[in-house]
């Protein structure tokens, strides 16, 4: 990597997310673990599995 790419490099990882959850969205990920937890036991019991 040169020297001119460095700042390039930085930039690029500032404006180029991965759409993941923020720090401050706790709630959020509670809540859609608790729905998929709720849907998972939904179909589980619809097919019979237990």
């Amino acid at each position: 990597m040169t020297t001119s790419s460095a700042p390039l490099t930085a930039r690029a990882r500032n404006v180029v997310g991965t759409g993941g959850p923020k720090e401050d969205s706790a709630w959020l990920e509670h809540v859609l673990g608790w729905t998929l937890v709720v849907v998972v036991a939904m179909f589980v019991t619809q097919v019979g599995w237990l």
